[in-house]
């Protein structure tokens, strides 16, 4: 089972993106397990299916010759989230009882539901993978001159590591304040030994 998407070129040829039946089948797991997820009436398996998302996320990456951002979900998403998710459970008193769904939020589901319309309709406007109206393809240079300039502006011979730390350093920097902050939240977390 493999299915193609077509797109044209940058110089108009068609490229043609290949989709695996592993891939489908792992789209159709990571789309499953948010459900189930979101669904979970029990906050354990909610933890566990999470955990299930984002490894299929990872794997996903993995076949988008995305192995960063793959190691990046496995380690954080898959691995630390769900760790601290698990003791948290731990160290809080869990409802023995199953809570009932509560009635459905007539203006928040509206409003979920305009904004996945509008999300959409705004697919309809991103070029494809490979198109000439890429904005890659119609300002080149600009691509040009960051891999041939980067290890003279750095001293980073990783073009991408590059634009992360040192291009874009504020904004790695803000991220990496955002991690920190999470960090010393979980800590606040395990080390109380009573919850209000």
């Amino acid at each position: 089972m493999t299915g193609a998407l077509a797109a044209a070129g940058p110089l108009g040829a068609p490229v043609v993106a290949q989709v695996t039946a592993v891939e489908a089948s792992l789209f159709v797991f990571v789309v499953l397990t948010a459900l189930f997820t979101a669904l979970a009436r029990d906050v354990l398996a909610a933890v566990i299916i999470f955990g299930a998302y984002s490894l299929g996320m990872a794997a996903l990456y993995t076949f988008y010759r995305a192995p960063d951002v793959a190691m990046t979900e496995a380690a954080i998403s898959a691995g630390v989230t769900t760790v601290l998710l698990l003791l948290t459970l731990a160290k809080t008193t869990r409802i023995d009882h199953e809570a009932a769904f509560e009635s459905v939020n007539l203006p928040a589901a509206g409003a979920a539901g305009l904004l996945f319309a509008g999300l959409m309709l705004t697919m309809a406007d991103i070029p494809a993978v490979g198109s000439a109206d890429a904005p890659i393809w119609s300002n080149p240079d600009v691509t040009q001159w960051y891999i041939a300039e980067t290890y003279a502006e750095t001293g980073v011979e990783n073009a991408v590591m590059a634009v992360l730390a040192a291009f874009r350093g504020f904004d790695t920097f803000g991220e990496a304040v955002v991690v920190f902050a999470a960090g010393i939240a979980a800590l606040i977390v395990l080390h109380r030994e009573v919850f209000a």
